[in-house]
């Protein structure tokens, strides 16, 4: 790394507590590897395709599928 700036206002004037704001909001971002965290996926008993029925089965013992696990 080099010794110059890391950071440069280019509009603006800043105070010092502002800057300080900045500072470590970039600081903390990169100390945490700056990615978003993971979200997680939903359960799947709150999953709403849960409710959508399967098509029934239509032809010759279509009957008997109707009652059998998908």
């Amino acid at each position: 790394m080099s010794g110059g700036p890391h950071l440069r206002v280019v509009r603006g004037n800043p105070d010092d507590v502002e800057l300080a704001v900045v500072t470590a909001v970039v600081a903390g971002l990169a100390a945490s590897g700056g990615s978003a965290p993971e979200r997680s996926r939903p359960s799947t008993w709150a999953d709403p395709s849960r409710l959508v029925r399967r098509p029934l089965p239509h032809g010759p013992g279509a009957w008997r599928a109707s009652g059998l696990p998908g």
